[in-house]
C-alpha cells in the first residue's frame, strides 16, 4: 500500500489550525480504505511508514511462529489509532477482523501538519496504551489458568464495549490464538460460564454479564 502525500503540503489544506490534535488530523489527512474480513492491511517486517485509525469495524494483529502456529497481538476497535512501531519495520500484521474501514496517512506527512510536539504526543499516547495492554498480555500467558484467562478476555471486552449485550468481533479461533489455549477450551470455558449464568449468550459473537462480581473474581 502506498500513499503519495507531499510531506511539505501545508496543514490549511485539510482545515487543520496549528493546534490541532494529531489524531484528528490522521482521521481528516487519511485515505479511507475499506477493508474486507480477514484481509492484510499490512505485513509483518513490511515498511512502517503509515499510521493508522479505525474508523468503523475490528483489527486484529497477528504475528506467524517459526512452528506455523499463529500469535495474536492486539485487537483494535473504531477510533484506536494502530501500526505505530518503535522501529522501521511491523513485528506484526494487521488484518480486518471483520467488513471494516481505516484512515492511513504517512507518518512524514501527519507530523509536517500537525508538528513534531503534537505528533509525538500522539505516539507517546498510543506506544503507552499499548505497553500496558502487553504487560496485560504477559500475565495473561504466563501466569493465569484456561478459566482465569477467558474471563480476563471477556472482562475487557465487556470494558471496551461499554454496553449491555457485547458483540464480539472475533471469532473462537481468533480468542484461542490470542489467549494461547485450544478453540476447544475456549469453548468448554465459555460453556461453563453460561451454565454458572455468570455470562449469557446470544449465538457465537454477542454476550452480556449476568454476574459481574462472579467475572471479576474469576479474572483476577
Amino acid at each position: 500500500m502506498s500513499l503519495t502525500y507531499d510531506s511539505q503540503f501545508p496543514a490549511t489544506a485539510f482545515g487543520l489550525t496549528g493546534h490541532c490534535d494529531a489524531t484528528e488530523a490522521l482521521s481528516r489527512m487519511g485515505l479511507r480504505l475499506r477493508i474486507a474480513k480477514d484481509e492484510e492491511i499490512y505485513g509483518q517486517d513490511e515498511d512502517a511508514d503509515l499510521i493508522y485509525r479505525v474508523v468503523s469495524g475490528a483489527v486484529r494483529t497477528t504475528s506467524l511462529l517459526r512452528d506455523g502456529r499463529r500469535q495474536i497481538g492486539e485487537f483494535y476497535y473504531a477510533g484506536e489509532v494502530f501500526g505505530i512501531e518503535p522501529g522501521q519495520s511491523h513485528r506484526f500484521s494487521a488484518e480486518a477482523l471483520c467488513d471494516c474501514e481505516v484512515v492511513a496517512v504517512k507518518a512524514s506527512a501527519l507530523k509536517a501538519a500537525v508538528g513534531e510536539a503534537a505528533f509525538d504526543r500522539m505516539v507517546w499516547r498510543a506506544t503507552s496504551r499499548e505497553l500496558d495492554r502487553a504487560q496485560e498480555h504477559v500475565l495473561l500467558l504466563g501466569r493465569k489458568t484456561a478459566s482465569e484467562r477467558v474471563a480476563s478476555f471477556l472482562m475487557d471486552m465487556a470494558e471496551r464495549g461499554r454496553a449491555e449485550a457485547v458483540v464480539l468481533p472475533m471469532g473462537r479461533q481468533d480468542m484461542a490464538d490470542y489467549l494461547g489455549l485450544t478453540i476447544e477450551t475456549v469453548s468448554r470455558t465459555l460453556t461453563q460460564l453460561q451454565n454458572r449464568l455468570v455470562v449469557e449468550f446470544a449465538g457465537l459473537r454477542q454476550f452480556r454479564v449476568n454476574d459481574l462480581g462472579a467475572l471479576s473474581r474469576m479474572a483476577a
